[in-house]
């Protein structure tokens, strides 16, 4: 259960700052869907604004990294962090981009391997190679 209110699309039409970036949600994405982590988000209108801003600047706009590998990105770090909501909801935005089931078996297999292989450098306290180090 949400610890927070997820506004109605009744209640987020009398909130002129919310409808707002609800309708770009809407128009961004090219769907009427608006998911729960908007809804929940809009009780703080300014805090809504900021975050979808955020999003669009990095998951929407043109970059070096491709849309399906931001998704996948967020994943494992989703993963890393513990959010079950969001390794949800970018595992769907991610297939939608065009992740395949093989694509996907091999990101968790390397989000499980990277998880063992910090473990295993964080307890042993293995110093980093001057190599790696940036100069």
């Amino acid at each position: 259960m949400a610890t927070t209110k997820l506004l109605s699309d009744a209640e987020v039409e009398k909130i002129p700052a919310v409808m707002a970036v609800f309708d770009d949600i809407r128009a961004t994405r090219k769907s009427d869907f608006v998911n729960n982590f908007w809804r929940g988000l809009a009780n703080d209108p300014a805090a809504l604004k900021r975050v979808w801003e955020q999003l669009k600047a990095v998951m929407v706009a043109d970059s070096a990294i491709d849309p399906l590998t931001k998704e996948m990105i967020y994943i494992a770090v989703s993963t890393a962090n513990g959010c079950s909501y969001c390794i949800h909801s970018h595992t769907a935005a991610a297939r939608a981009k065009g992740m395949t089931d093989a694509q996907h078996g091999e990101l968790v297999s390397i989000i499980g391997l990277a998880g063992q292989t910090n473990h295993l450098v964080t307890a042993m306290q293995i110093p980093i190679d001057p190599q790696f180090e940036v100069k």
